[in-house]
């Protein structure tokens, strides 16, 4: 387990923790919708406009190299990071949302009227409306897999759905209202029986938990940058090698292309077959740091930390009289949601403000999954390395000091 001393020299790397909100300490518990940045992330983005801007892969020029071996140099840590095969099986896209789009876009060639795609009930919006457009302009059928009252997936029901007709099945990794891991492997396996493409939206597990793309056979892997203490604006697709060359490109424009004229035109091998257009450089190249972070600590160490919170923070809840915590009684990562009786997500979320607690309240871009709870939205706190004990106790007392405001 980290030590106090440890946490508090990694929260002297992160400049904004040292902010007041309304005159009040900042306490950030809101992760799960994006992480703050460390400070050698902020400086390898002052260096590169600073010594080395220029556009990459075009120039002969020295800083146009310098700039092209930086971004590549990120697209090899990522690699190694995801333990994926090959460097050009990462494509850089502009977030989790746009990788998945890219794949459902690149494959709905292969998809066929009556053919079958299966979400969750746990799934974000952005692995939900790709593929409802995809089926409406296929007559593709869209199956959704249900949840038990814990908040986990019924298998016995996914296996049942699951036929030769099924062309992809698309789930989240951890789910970002509530927390919950899901058996990602044994997903992948049920899935492969059928001849199924699986893609698996990692968002919210690249910086919780260690993820190894050849060892669970995921076919996709997606990820945003943002949420793993690196910039926004990059996102992360990785892809088989054989599938990838058979997709599709999303966009077409400079750097994808090997040969154009105006009756045919050649595509660029990978990764560069997807990246149109001039990338978020500076970005690219500074989520290596984000990812050196990680490395630094160690990614099974911000686990043991996070999952200390997590324990913690939920004992501790638990004592408050009319709290709901969903998803209580399962495998969870870095996530806890909540709902005080009588009392709308909203009021609550806006007074923790005023104390300087930062929480997301509302439905989080999962729409299906607070329908299927009966309710408006949930108070959601997740966690990253920097978070402490005394943040938690912290957020007791003023969700105490809510409920009294509440009560006249």
């Amino acid at each position: 387990m980290l030590s106090k001393n440890k946490i508090e020299c990694i929260r002297r790397q992160f400049p904004i923790l040292k902010i007041k909100v309304y005159g009040k300490k900042l306490i950030y518990f809101d992760n799960a919708a994006t992480t703050q940045k460390p400070i050698l992330l902020i400086k390898n983005i002052k260096k590169y406009y600073t010594k080395i801007n220029s556009n990459v892969h075009r120039g002969e020029y020295k800083l146009s190299q310098l700039a092209t071996e930086e971004m590549e140099k990120s697209r090899k840590k990522i690699q190694n990071f995801i333990h994926a095969l090959y460097s050009h099986e990462i494509i850089f896209t502009k977030g989790t949302t746009d990788s998945i789009n890219i794949v459902a876009f690149g494959i709905k060639n292969f998809i066929y009227k009556n053919d079958e795609i299966i979400i969750s009930y746990l799934e974000h919006h952005s692995n939900i409306v790709p593929w409802q457009i995809i089926c409406k302009e296929k007559g593709a059928l869209l199956k959704i897999i249900p949840i038990d009252k814990k908040g986990c997936l019924k298998l016995n029901v996914f296996k049942k759905k699951l036929s030769n007709k099924t062309k992809i099945v698309s789930l989240t990794h951890i789910s970002n209202v509530l927390g919950v891991i899901n058996p990602i492997k044994k997903i992948i396996k049920m899935a492969h029986k059928y001849g199924a493409l699986v893609l698996i939206d990692g968002t919210q597990a690249v910086s919780h938990i260690p993820v190894n793309v050849q060892d669970i056979d995921v076919d996709f892997y997606v990820f945003s940058a943002h949420k793993m203490y690196g910039p926004t604006g990059i996102g992360v697709l990785y892809g088989k090698k054989f599938l990838l060359e058979k997709l599709s490109p999303s966009q077409g424009g400079g750097e994808m292309i090997k040969e154009v004229n105006f009756n045919k035109t050649i595509y660029s091998n990978l990764p560069f077959k997807f990246e149109a257009g001039t990338p978020n450089i500076e970005g690219i190249i500074a989520s290596r740091y984000a990812i050196k972070f990680i490395e630094n600590i160690g990614i099974k160490k911000i686990k043991d930390y996070e999952d200390y919170l997590l324990f913690y923070a939920t004992k501790k809840l638990s004592n408050i009289k009319g709290i709901t915590i969903y998803a209580k009684k399962i495998p969870r990562s870095g996530i806890l949601s909540f709902n005080l009786k009588k009392l709308h997500s909203f009021d609550v979320g806006n007074i923790l403000d005023r104390l300087g607690i930062a929480v997301r309240t509302g439905h989080h871009c999962s729409q299906p999954l607070i329908k299927l709870f009966n309710i408006y939205g949930t108070i959601r706190i997740s966690f990253a390395i920097y978070n402490t004990i005394e943040e938690i106790d912290f957020l007791y007392k003023a969700i105490l000091k809510v409920k009294k405001i509440f009560s006249y």
